[in-house]
């Protein structure tokens, strides 16, 4: 049956002012937002009166997957009840599509598909893919065998290849597993010990192996990038999409703007690592890598968005217990405003997925993906770090969370 959301403020994603109307869902499509409905006597009608009512926020970088770091590895059921949870997690914050920056696979995205779980719409990366020694490889220093275990179907963190025919070989792999699109590491990383953040990781030929598979099965690459040097790297592989940016400088902003790449920054999770590392399992050493990171890419930020790049919105955030996902429009927009941290991870996000067409604002056609906020997020952003904020969450015209 129709469902029709009433009375709201209605944002709709493009970066148009607000405004009060309906929106209508038949069929899992929007069939109308603004102005005001006519229910029938069997369509189902939320009152939304002091409501916003927005597109389902779209988080561009996530790592559902990856739920514990040191220590040995928990039972997968553990780990599967920790990924399911974080997807609930994402629900409970207003996100209702996500791509998956590296570890889960195409199993767990079939699985919220089939309803055997409730979770957010799901782009799988599939294992990071990372040279040895690079970000990504979790193996020990001395060891000779690496400790980070691979679950097909479910998680892989990552996936250690050095030279263009191993880097093709992982790459097919991952999208035998599922993948929509493919992470490369080209920089050192935060969250490893046997790297700098300024080091630069694969070589061109090795990124443009990545490439070449990605081109094949209409999709793209996408890079952990924190120096300009990695960056430069990417764009003469032909990357198109880039993660943190966090050393970003003018220069190359302006090439990726004319190179029409992308770029997702990742400001919630230089806060939160900053206050919860322990929490997370992670080692001092970790934390002591964060000083100035927080700074340095909201400078960048700035750069990328007074040159004109395609800029989305990435959460970044890892463990058992991601709550926090909100925080990075909270942080955004206190760099370029609210509206505009809003169509990042509304509108922008869904062209950097390619889903352009079926998600990311209220239109006629788009699938019924929204929520609604109490309150007024374009004049107090930081309600999407609220908790309680988000009230009412509709997944392609499924009411997932109805909490008013």
């Amino acid at each position: 049956m129709p469902l029709v959301v009433r009375g709201a403020t209605i944002i709709d994603g493009t970066g148009a002012d607000p405004f009060d109307g309906d929106v209508v869902v038949t069929a899992n499509l929007i069939t109308s937002a603004g102005g005001r409905a006519s229910p029938g006597a069997e369509d189902s009608v939320v009152e939304a009166d002091g409501l916003t009512v927005l597109p389902g926020l779209i988080d561009a970088h996530t790592h559902l997957g990856l739920v514990g770091f040191h220590g040995d590895p928990p039972p997968l059921a553990l780990t599967a009840a920790r990924i399911f949870r974080n997807c609930e997690l994402a629900i409970d914050g207003g996100f209702t599509t996500v791509r998956d920056c590296g570890g889960v696979d195409g199993g767990l995205a079939r699985a919220i598909e089939l309803q055997a779980i409730e979770g957010p719409r799901l782009y799988p990366s599939g294992p990071i893919l990372c040279q040895t020694g690079g970000h990504g490889d979790f193996t020990p220093p001395f060891s000779r065998h690496s400790h980070v275990d691979a679950a097909p179907g479910l998680v892989q963190p990552a996936m250690v290849c050095d030279g263009p025919e191993q880097v093709r070989v992982a790459a097919r792999t991952a999208f035998r597993r599922g993948a929509t699109q493919i992470k490369v590491c080209v920089s050192g990383g935060v969250v490893s010990l046997t790297d700098r953040l300024e080091d630069t990781q694969f070589t061109v030929d090795e990124l443009k192996a990545a490439v070449e598979e990605a081109d094949a099965r209409e999709t793209y690459v996408t890079a952990h990038a924190h120096n300009v040097r990695g960056i430069r790297n990417g764009l003469e592989a032909g990357v198109r999409c880039f993660e943190h940016g966090t050393f970003l400088d003018a220069e190359t902003a302006t090439a990726i703007a004319e190179a029409g790449a992308r770029l997702v920054p990742t400001l919630a999770v230089t806060r939160v690592l900053t206050e919860e590392w322990e929490a997370w399992g992670l080692p001092p050493e970790v934390a002591a890598r964060m000083e100035g990171i927080e700074e340095a890419m909201s400078g960048a930020v700035k750069l990328a968005y007074d040159a004109g790049v395609v800029m989305g919105s990435g959460s970044d955030l890892i463990g058992p217990d991601q709550r926090r996902r909100g925080l990075e429009l909270v942080l955004k927009a206190r760099i370029i405003g609210a509206m505009e941290a809003i169509v990042s991870a509304t509108q922008t996000n869904a062209r950097i997925l390619g889903a352009e067409e079926r998600l990311g604002t209220l239109e006629p056609g788009k699938l019924g993906d929204l929520i609604a906020v109490r309150g007024d997020p374009h004049a107090d952003p930081g309600l999407f770090d609220d908790p309680d904020a988000v009230v009412l969450v509709v997944k392609a015209g499924e009411v997932l969370r109805d909490r008013r």
